[in-house]
């Protein structure tokens, strides 16, 4: 083991005085804004400085350089402490300090990644960790670099059980590139936290979750230095720093006193300034950043594409969910920075055919979706891997605010969600996914992919790998058969239609499962006369508005819809989006309320989305 030396005392010295011109600033860029959270910068100030001018390793000329270490403030209301700390390192100046929740500024409320310096978006509490564990494991296992992570948490977001799961994942993983502190400064928002300052619990329980658990005074500077550097020497699991602290540190008649949190101290403002102004003891003395290791693989930012193109016979029937695991792994096979997570569910998504292709880029998460979706974020980050998260669609709906902090970290990250709809059968309705296109088309910049055959399937996959932002991928259970050549062209926003003849007399919309009953249900009614044409949208969102518009106008402007989701959010409500202007008569099948254990064939008729009630919708709309 490395034989610890303490920093001289000048730098001791220089460091505590570098953590009071922090707060310092913290509290005036709070009180230009007139908003923030001044009392939970000043808990972490002595962190802070420790960790930017003498722990980590990184390049002020180039913060997101691929060799740096990573730093996460899951705390993301402290902000102004890190944007503080950037600005003390020479990033920016203290004028754009002051810009701090401007309209014009980039400097928000939270950290966001339009900020040079910010890998992911903080600040829905309990989430930074996970992130953290992804860019960790990223190092350790796949990168094989020598980066390393340091998260920093606060004591009342511990409270989060996602916070549990980040910390179970990155001691079984082994991630001893890995540095969570938790800022143990008593207070939370509205009253003391669950725990407070009882350390020793804290430390039991980092323990029990296999961490090395390390307790010191928060304040203390050479306590702190101290601490990072056996966190560096740690080998074979991650470092849990459990830092007592105060909130409000250094400023009277506020230090660890309950009702000030999230308030800028307005007049209080200036004697706390000059009684930490007070604090400082001789120059501040800022040392570089220690030299970053130049040790992570260079990456081929190209466009990746499968390895070989689709093979299936017309006709032939297999679930959706097969052709994800293939193409998936023909991916990794063309692209070694995609990279597959899953939850305990990978034999039922077919991500296991990837993970037997490449089983050195998958990531088994367990049952533990909320997590999942942040280490899939944190692989992301500065472009190391392009994650595809797979598990039931219904279970990614307990991630939600995971997946729409993706959307706020503008991250790039794949989901695939199987077992869609009422269609999977006898599970029953805590297994059937029937909201899930709802949570994903209401994120920004979202492509919401819902192939109909294994051919379409392929193809999205390949699409999802290059799009710059959040996907989702529908992948149904039952067998469909396939429709499309293998070497048919697919692109976001277009629409396929699988059925025409030159008298169409109805326009049937349908995706997955019900485009299987749509043509049931067309064959039925051409031996009546009645011509129905049926379009595939292959993405919801976005929608092929010209595509729509254009098949409706040609037959006769009726329009039915129909889906294997509720009638809120999903496909329906796409559609009418692209034609409510257009005076279309349109009807709307979905599942009406919460569904049932039952045979597939059985569930879609009671339901009213099988290809009996397409029949019965159609016969009536053309009648009319």
């Amino acid at each position: 083991m490395d034989t610890y030396q303490s920093p001289s005392q000048e730098i001791i010295r220089s460091l505590r005085n570098i953590a009071n011109k922090l707060r310092i600033l913290s509290i005036k860029a709070t009180n230009a804004a007139k908003s923030g959270h001044p009392t939970s910068c000043t808990s972490i100030a002595e962190l802070i400085s420790v960790l930017f001018f003498h722990t980590m390793r990184y390049k002020v000329s180039n913060p997101r350089d691929a060799s740096s270490d990573r730093f996460v403030l899951s705390k993301g209301h402290a902000a102004p402490i890190l944007y503080a700390a950037w600005c003390e390192a020479g990033l920016f100046s203290q004028d754009h300090l002051m810009t701090l929740r401007k309209i014009d500024s980039e400097l928000e409320g939270h950290p966001v990644p339009r900020q040079v310096f910010t890998d992911v978006g903080t600040g829905s509490l309990g989430q930074g960790l996970s992130c953290a564990c992804g860019m960790a494991y990223m190092g350790k296992h796949i990168d094989k670099a020598s980066y390393r992570v340091f998260c920093l948490l606060g004591d009342g977001e511990s409270a989060e059980g996602a916070v549990w799961e980040a910390m179970s994942f990155a001691s079984f993983y082994k991630l001893d590139n890995l540095v969570a502190i938790f800022d143990v400064n008593r207070l939370g928002q509205s009253q003391p936290t669950a725990l407070q300052h009882k350390m020793d619990v804290y430390r039991q329980r980092a323990e029990a979750f296999g961490w090395n658990a390390i307790v010191i005074d928060g304040h203390d500077v050479e306590a702190v230095c101290r601490a990072f550097h056996e966190a560096e020497i740690t080998t074979g699991k991650p470092t849990c720093l459990l830092a007592k602290t105060f909130k409000g540190r250094g400023i009277i008649g506020v230090e660890d006193n309950d009702g000030f949190h999230g308030k800028a101290l307005g007049d209080k403002a200036e004697p706390a300034i000059a009684h930490l102004e007070k604090l400082i003891k001789g120059p501040v003395y800022y040392h570089n950043p220690r030299p970053v290791i130049e040790d992570a693989p260079l990456l081929k930012q190209t466009e990746v594409k499968l390895s070989e193109p689709p093979n299936y016979t017309l006709g032939q029937k297999l679930p959706i969910r097969n052709a994800y695991g293939t193409a998936l792994a023909k991916l990794g096979t063309s692209c070694d920075r995609v990279v597959a997570l899953d939850g305990d569910m990978k034999n039922s998504t077919f991500s296991i055919t990837f993970m037997n292709a490449h089983p050195d880029r998958f990531i088994e998460c367990f049952i533990a979706e909320q997590n999942m979706v942040g280490v899939a974020v944190g692989c992301a980050t500065r472009g190391r891997a392009i994650p595809f998260v797979s598990t039931f669609a219904a279970f990614l709906c307990r991630a939600s605010d995971q997946i729409r902090m993706a959307a706020v970290s503008q991250s790039s990250v794949n989901f695939v969600g199987s077992h869609v709809g009422c269609s999977i059968g006898e599970d029953g309705a805590s297994q059937m996914a029937l909201e899930d296109m709802a949570m994903f088309r209401a994120l920004p910049g979202s492509v919401v992919f819902y192939p109909s055959d294994a051919v379409a399937c392929e193809r999205a996959v390949e699409l999802a790998a290059n799009y710059p932002g959040i996907t989702f991928t529908r992948a149904t259970r039952p067998d469909s058969a396939v429709i499309y050549a293998n070497d048919e062209p697919f692109a976001i926003g277009k629409a396929k239609v699988v059925r025409q003849s030159e008298d169409d007399h109805v326009l049937v919309i349908a995706a997955g499962v019900t485009l299987d009953e749509a043509m049931k249900a067309a064959n039925h009614l051409e031996l009546e006369g009645i011509h129905v044409r049926i379009l595939d949208p292959f993405t919801v969102k976005p929608i092929d508005k010209a595509g729509i518009v254009a098949n409706a106008k040609a037959a006769n402007g009726k329009v039915v819809v129909v889906e294997d989701h509720y009638y809120e959010g999903g496909l329906g409500e796409a559609v009418f989006s692209a034609i409510v202007e257009c005076g279309f008569r349109v009807r709307h099948l979905a599942v009406p309320r919460v569904p049932q254990s039952g045979p597939c064939a059985a569930l879609l008729e009671m339901f009213g989305i099988s290809a009996g009630c397409i029949i019965k919708t159609v016969k009536e709309l053309v009648g009319q």
